[in-house]
């Protein structure tokens, strides 16, 4: 398992004073209000900074950093992507995995049948779709709902869906 985790990528800045535009990859944007640690990915390293101040616009995050009091000391991280260890992340309730977590772990037939690996999770609004590479190489798009995905067992990393009528491969 992954230990940092994507929470979202800065966009631009925002006015003079080092605040910074973030769009989250979160499902829960709440999730800023409590942020502290966290870091930034820039040229290949984790730059580690404190959120001292957050607030929302629009469907945009906007972050103030600790001693980053300049336009000119954030314009470097446009377009980097920002993180937090699994320490600080949100709390997950039954039934809800970080998608790092998913990616690559098998994917069976409810009879027990391999179909294959879980290659991307694609968040739609009402459900994520879980995409599915079958040994052929031909994905498969799956709704992350409880009719379809029957299981996820995360310590034998193996997933048990059900294929609905027209699925079937």
């Amino acid at each position: 398992m992954e230990d940092l985790l994507q929470i979202g990528v800065i966009t631009s800045t925002h006015g003079i004073k080092g605040e910074v535009k973030v769009f989250p990859t979160t499902d829960d944007n709440n999730r800023f209000k409590q942020l502290k640690e966290c870091f930034i990915e820039w040229k290949g390293e984790m730059i580690p900074v404190k959120a001292v101040g957050c607030r929302f616009f629009k469907n945009m995050v906007i972050l103030k950093f600790e001693d980053i009091d300049q336009i000119n000391d954030v314009e470097k991280y446009k377009q980097c992507k920002l993180f937090v260890d699994r320490e600080h992340a949100v709390k997950l309730e039954k039934d809800e995995y970080f998608v790092v977590d998913l990616i690559g772990m098998e994917v069976l037939k409810e009879e027990g049948s391999t179909f294959g690996i879980l290659s991307e999770v694609i968040p739609t609004g009402a459900n994520d779709v879980y995409v599915v590479k079958d040994e052929n190489g031909k994905e498969w798009l799956l709704p992350a709902i409880k009719e379809c995905i029957l299981n996820v067992d995360m310590e034998e990393r193996k997933i048990t869906v059900h294929l609905m009528k027209g699925m079937e491969a």
